[in-house]
């Protein structure tokens, strides 16, 4: 019963997570339907352009890419980093890295079946640019706290 509690709480934030993003990936979050977030900035500023207002969602929904996908790889990082898997803690960084780029694969194809969204290869690319930026922090931080053995496989893969 303790190994199964361990598991729900070391991969229970990342399954939860990823189960959000496949709802924003249904029509809930398509462009349309978050056009919402410029009513401030139209209220801010009325006479913005049109040119203006679609270059503003067109940032903040690509923000949306990188931050949710930077969350999803931190949740990753967390799981496998405490792994009862030998493979899955010394290997943390990449296997994160390869499930966010598979997850942000998937997640585009998902987005080619739903009418109001379209499945992009580069929105992937913005997403997995979003999880190795989380990850190289996370990397960083740990290296420079002095948990340098414990990422050592970014820089010598052979151990």
């Amino acid at each position: 019963m303790r190994s199964s509690h361990h598991r729900l709480s070391r991969y229970g934030p990342l399954v939860v997570w990823a189960a959000l993003i496949f709802i924003g990936s249904s029509s809930a979050l398509s462009g349309a339907n978050t056009s919402v977030v410029l009513r401030p900035v139209l209220w801010l500023f009325p006479q913005a352009s049109e040119a203006t207002l679609a270059l503003i969602h067109f940032l903040v929904r690509k923000a949306g890419h990188l931050t949710e996908y930077a969350i999803l790889a931190l949740f990753a990082a967390r799981a496998f980093r405490t792994s009862s898997h030998e493979l899955l803690r010394n290997r943390w960084f990449w296997v994160s890295f390869l499930f966010v780029v598979a997850y942000s694969l998937s997640d585009e194809f998902h987005q080619s079946f739903v009418p109001s969204r379209t499945a992009s290869i580069y929105d992937s690319m913005i997403d997995s640019v979003g999880g190795l930026v989380a990850l190289t922090v996370l990397w960083w931080r740990r290296h420079k706290m002095g948990k340098g053995p414990a990422c050592q496989e970014i820089s010598n893969p052979s151990s």
